[in-house]
């Protein structure tokens, strides 16, 4: 049985990952690909991406009893990958997780044919992306803009870049192209 492949899909706040989640998901089910709901220590109340919100305690917990294929901390938060995605993998389904760059090393390390995707998007509309969203302040979202600027520097390659200042249709599109395997038959 072939073994599927994990997508690893990374990009600075308000790239738009959740919305290119949300938009790919009906495609991506159509080529058999899972995408993974993230466990993490936030509110379910909380405005952002769909995951399972849990407690710092109930997280803990789900880490000691294995629950869970990844797990790291960032920004104040805990966030884990289901255990179920190395079942999927093995059966041969490609499988889309929302991943943290400070975790890819090990992501790689753990899933060593992982494709890293790295959403891009100008900084000037990831500035517009930021104040409607309102989150944070405009001091905040100045910083953040300037933390981004370095995003990916370090991220152990190969990374495959994915501009998201284009239409979501486009975005979309180009991960599917990105995610189809190489036609046999071209030369």
């Amino acid at each position: 049985m072939t073994s599927g492949r994990l997508i690893y899909l990374m990009g600075p706040s308000g790239a738009g990952k959740d919305s290119v989640l949300q938009a790919a998901s009906v495609p991506l089910a159509a080529r058999d690909c899972r995408i993974v709901q993230r466990v993490i220590t936030r509110s379910a109340e909380a405005r952002g991406e769909s995951a399972h919100s849990v407690s710092i305690e109930a997280f803990a917990e789900m880490e000691r009893n294995g629950a869970f294929a990844m797990s790291w901390r960032a920004n104040g938060l805990h966030y884990g990958i289901p255990r179920e995605i190395d079942d999927w993998l093995r059966a041969g389904h490609d499988v889309l997780v929302n991943g943290s760059r400070k975790y890819l090393a090990e992501a790689r390390r753990r899933y060593p044919q992982l494709i890293a995707v790295l959403l891009r998007v100008e900084p000037e509309i990831l500035r517009q992306r930021l104040l409607k969203r309102g989150r944070e302040t405009l001091p905040e979202i100045e910083a953040r803009l300037a933390r981004n600027a370095h995003f990916a520097d370090g991220l152990p390659g190969p990374l495959f870049e994915l501009d998201n200042s284009v239409s979501l249709d486009v975005t979309v599109g180009r991960l599917l192209d990105l995610l189809d395997p190489p036609d046999a038959e071209a030369g």
